[in-house]
Order: structure tokens, then sequence, then C-alpha cells
């Protein structure tokens, strides 16, 4: 559980990080059949390890505390470095709280291309959204191939999701996740203000 990489155990076995022992325990043992690797459909040794690693965790209770503490500081580092949604009226919202969430996604995707997806869950608690607006941007994302779900049913940016934010930029709070002076964003900067 170090700053570069850390095991999000929740997003791991798909649960909130309120989820009682016997949540835990009933989730960990539909994805343990889906991803054993006896199983010829979805088996996944590397799939399998995860979720057995992250039960380990959260099964325990001492572990869990500990991880819970670490966990928190992490995710509120993470909630602090994403911007906030500012005070746009109408159409202008919409358009800001989409480009806020394929930002996110496209951060995401950036510092991790293998595991691009982020679960609803975090999508919720990072944008505090009401329910209604979430599902509406999600489906106009979806309905433009912007995003896609992966198979762990997360939310994950696609190509043209990539391409859109490119051309529209990102939308980033004062700490930045993407340093500035990186030679892809001075790249991604002379695309935007000279597009030919």
């Amino acid at each position: 559980m170090n700053s570069i990489a850390f095991d999000d155990y929740y997003e791991d076995l798909q649960i909130s990080p309120n989820a009682d022992l016997e949540t835990i325990e009933r989730i960990y043992r539909l994805l343990a059949k889906r991803y054993h690797p006896d199983n010829k459909k979805t088996g996944s040794l590397d799939k399998f390890n995860i979720i057995n690693k992250a039960h380990q965790v959260l099964s325990n209770p001492e572990k869990r505390a500990a991880y819970d503490v670490v966990y928190e500081e992490k995710k509120n580092h993470q909630w602090q470095a994403i911007s906030q949604i500012s005070s746009h009226d109408g159409y202008e919202q919409d358009l800001y709280n989409r480009r806020c969430l394929l930002s996110i996604l496209y951060i995401k995707c950036r510092e991790n291309p293998s595991d691009p997806g982020i679960g609803l869950w975090h999508l919720e608690k990072m944008l505090d959204w009401p329910e209604n607006v979430m599902e509406f941007h999600f489906w106009y994302l979806k309905e433009k191939s912007y995003i896609r779900r992966d198979e762990n049913g997360q939310l994950a940016i696609t190509v043209a999701g990539v391409d859109k934010i490119e051309q529209d930029g990102l939308v980033l709070g004062k700490d930045r996740l993407l340093p500035e002076s990186t030679e892809e964003n001075h790249r991604l900067k002379l695309i935007k203000d000279d597009p030919t």
C-alpha cells in the first residue's frame, strides 16, 4: 500500500467500504466461483488471486481496520486531486459535467492503462452528483461511445472518449494529477490550439 500502487480491495471485490462481513463473504464466493482457474468459461488466475488477496484482508477485522486507515487517506487524497464541479448553469453545466467525468476516466486510464476502470460508487463519491444527473451523463457518454463498462462492471474511457477529452481539454482542480510540463500535455495543448 505505497503511494505509487494502491490495491483497492473494495473495488476488487466490487463492494462498498461499508459492506458487512456477510456481504463480503457472499460476494467473495460469487467472484471466486466465477474466476476460479477451473472455470472453463470465465476462469482467470490473475483475477482469482486478486479477489483472494482482497478477501484475506477484508474478512479479518484487524487487517481490515488497518487497511481502512490507509484506504481513507488514499481516497481522500484522490478526491482532493479531482476538480470540483463549478457553478455553471443549464446546458453549459451538462457539458462541464461530462468533461469532468471524462477527465477522471482519462486520468485513471493514463495512470494505469492495464486497469482503467473506476467503480460507480467511487465516481458518485468523487462527483457528488444526484443519481438522476449521473444516470443522464452515463447514458449520454455510453451512447456516444466515449465510455464503456469493463468485464468487472467498472466504467472506463474509450478511444473515442480520449479523442474527445484531448479535443476539449481536461478539467483539473488546483492539485493537478497530470503536470502541465509533461511532453504529452504540451503536445495536447498544441493540438488544441492548432488542430491542423
